[in-house]
């Protein structure tokens, strides 16, 4: 079994700033890939940020620098750094999590966190 834990989301004024943190834990053997994804109200679900554990990122283009996203492999952890927070920004921010388990070395298999809220408001 694995487990995703989101932590980090808040309310915050536009201009502020958050870190988001997601860890994974339990039967891992190796992770390929952890993602940040957004969901506003009324609105699907997007892809905000990405990053393989070799270092490949790649970012939603209203993100980009203003957001960065970076992996503690040592610890499975991702984090989001965000910065220049827009009211735009709000959302409940999902992590994502590409991942080989112990149990199954042929299949990736596929994990989201439960969800953080994120709130930028005056």
């Amino acid at each position: 079994q694995v487990q995703v834990v989101e932590s980090g989301g808040g309310l915050v004024q536009p201009g502020g700033s958050l870190r988001l943190s997601c860890a994974a834990s339990g039967s891992i053997f190796s992770i390929n890939a952890m993602d940040w994804y957004r969901q506003a109200p009324g609105k699907q679900r997007e892809l905000v940020a990405a990053m393989t554990t070799g270092g490949s990122t790649d970012y939603a283009d209203s993100v980009k620098g203003r957001f960065t996203i970076f992996i503690d492999n040592g610890k499975n952890t991702v984090y989001l750094q965000m910065n220049s927070l827009k009211p735009e920004d709000t959302a409940v921010y999902y992590c994502h999590v590409d991942l080989i388990e112990y149990s199954n070395y042929e299949v990736p298999m596929e994990y989201w966190g439960q969800g953080t809220q994120v709130t930028v408001s005056s």
